[in-house]
């Protein structure tokens, strides 16, 4: 058998390839969620990832592919945490509350990011497509199958399980897709560290009222 020694180059090639890569997402995110999608120069994002620009389109073709790719990697951070949250054993109440902290800190912290996935999601296309079934479908069905536990073992109200999910989630990231129309009617500070904290309690607070069949009751 030949020595496969000289197959070992390959491998750090290989390394850098994917730390690069991972670089330029990182920096790209933090150039998105300050500039957004318009302000994200290829040259600014290049020099935030400190690598040659021609690097960027090695690795992602274009700004907007690079753009969908942050959004990839967002995905699938949240998306793990969510689910583990929602498919946890013990009090769907408290799983709920889990998970709606959950979704509303990881939207306040991506603010920018926001308005930009909503354009993309309505603009639809084959990419966005194997995004929603990769990540938000299997995230939608756990929240549903939590919301059925939830009513069939006397927790929550019987409701339409469907229009439920779509409710809980609008009411978290409604408040951020809408943020520059939220600032044109004059709520400057809609997104301040204090605000932010009372719209997340008014969004619990909400849920309970609506949804718990003993709003009032401790949650384990």
């Amino acid at each position: 058998m030949k020595p496969t020694a000289s197959l070992s180059p390959v491998l750090p090639r290989r390394a850098r390839g994917a730390a690069t890569r991972q670089a330029i997402l990182t920096a790209a995110a933090r150039v998105f969620a300050d500039t957004g999608l318009a302000g994200g120069r290829i040259e600014t994002l290049a020099a935030a990832a400190g690598v040659n620009k021609a690097l960027l389109y090695y690795y992602f073709g274009s700004k907007e592919h690079l753009y969908l790719a942050v959004l990839e990697d967002q995905f699938r951070e949240f998306n793990e945490k969510a689910v583990a949250i929602l498919e946890a054993p013990g009090s769907a109440r408290a799983a709920l509350l889990r998970y709606v902290n959950l979704h509303f800190d990881t939207a306040a912290a991506r603010l920018r990011f926001a308005p930009l996935h909503q354009q993309l999601l309505m603009a639809g296309g084959r990419t966005v497509a194997a995004l929603v079934r990769q990540y938000t479908l299997p995230r939608s069905e756990a929240l549903g199958r939590l919301l059925e536990r939830g009513m069939r073992e006397g927790e929550f109200r019987r409701a339409n399980i469907r229009h439920t999910a779509v409710s809980i989630v609008a009411l978290i990231v409604f408040y951020f897709s809408v943020s520059p129309m939220v600032r044109m009617l004059g709520h400057a500070g809609a997104y301040s560290a204090a605000d932010l904290r009372r719209r997340k309690q008014q969004i619990l607070e909400f849920i309970r009222c609506g949804l718990f069949l003993h709003p009032d009751a401790r949650v384990p």
